[in-house]
């Protein structure tokens, strides 16, 4: 058993339902808007308050979307980031279609094992070194230099990151006992970067390919940059901010479309097969004091640019509720062609 609430499209199309299990209440409804619009047969899955039957036979979805949120635990629910690497689990041992599944999600859930992705792949990132107890914080320092940061490895939306210029700095919030380890008191000690002209460059993907990129022009050290919550383009032109409250922090950032290098095109794709990310963004940055191109956050949670159809000069939400429809359809032939070869089906 699973607590649900219907979609508006609930009972325009027969057979299972594709799910959308979510956390964050504000963040998705442009997507709802394309389901419906499409005639979708769909329905909310609510990861706040959700229980499963382990020994349910049958699936009551065609399809899952997995759009929890690793922030989830600055909201008062942390507990239902482990609670969905279960349920994720759950749905893909029983041959279930998930959408930034178990593997997605795990990657999305630790800051750590992204650096570690991108070391295996050969890809630049600023050096990081792992700790569990804030006694090790000043050790770590040492062999990555100042400045640095430390943040939390289950983060979301820049949550717990510090910048330290010293060791005295450093020291002192030790003593004051003020470091945030998050919600699995695991932490990264990790090099500070300065983006070459305050740029940070985003790459979106969708089915794992590249869908499109924004460049941000950020305003002094900036750790959430949620991008349907920058408000204006680089023209000073205001956007119309789809999935972010209205009352979301006007940050002062601006943003641009951009065409990345085919190389990073192609990094991009790779980090995400590595990881298991469908749906997701990566950003990278050139460091300004070495030059270096640094990929430094893999998300597999990702609100699309504010006014897409001006920015980037198509909807990624109607794309993305295409995928979702064609995934839950593909999935469900097979899954009727498995049947009939097996002889359940006559």
């Amino acid at each position: 058993m699973s607590n649900a609430a219907s979609g508006n499209g609930q009972e325009r199309g027969e057979g299972k339902p594709i799910a959308i299990y979510y956390e964050q209440q504000h963040w998705f409804k442009p997507l709802f808007e394309q389901l419906d619009r499409l005639g979708a047969n769909w329905v909310k899955v609510d990861a706040r308050n959700h229980q499963y039957d382990v020994a349910a036979k049958e699936s009551e979805y065609s399809l899952l979307f997995n759009r929890m949120s690793p922030s989830a635990w600055q909201r008062g629910l942390g507990h239902g980031i482990f609670y969905t690497l279960n349920y994720l689990s759950h749905l893909e041992e029983k041959g279930v279609r998930v959408v930034n599944g178990s593997r997605a999600f795990t990657h999305e859930i630790s800051k750590a094992l992204q650096c570690s992705v991108l070391e295996v792949l050969g890809l630049q990132y600023p050096k990081a070194r792992v700790i569990n107890h804030p006694s090790q914080a000043l050790s770590a320092a040492e062999a990555i230099g100042y400045p640095l940061i430390i943040k939390p490895n289950i983060g979301g939306s820049g949550a717990g990151i510090k910048k330290f210029h010293s060791p005295a700095e450093l020291r002192g919030a030790i003593e004051e006992n003020s470091l945030s380890f998050g919600i699995d008191n695991v932490a990264l000690v990790q090099e500070f970067f300065t983006a070459r002209d305050g740029v940070i460059t985003r790459v979106e993907v969708l089915g794992g390919e590249y869908l499109y990129a924004i460049q941000i022009h950020i305003t002094g050290d900036t750790f959430d940059l949620c991008p349907a919550d920058i408000c204006k383009n680089t023209k000073g032109e205001e956007l119309t901010r789809l999935a972010c409250p209205v009352d979301a922090p006007k940050s002062g950032l601006t943003v641009e479309a951009y065409e990345p290098p085919r190389q990073v095109i192609d990094d991009v794709e790779r980090i995400m097969e590595v990881a298991g990310i469908e749906v997701g963004g990566i950003e990278y940055v050139i460091d300004d004091r070495t030059g270096r191109l640094l990929y430094y956050d893999v998300n597999a949670l990702s609100n699309f640019v504010s006014d897409p159809e001006r920015m980037i000069g198509f909807n990624p939400y109607a794309r993305l509720a295409d995928y979702l429809i064609n995934e839950a359809r593909i999935h469900e032939a097979s899954r009727g062609e498995r049947l009939i070869s097996s002889g359940s089906i006559r």
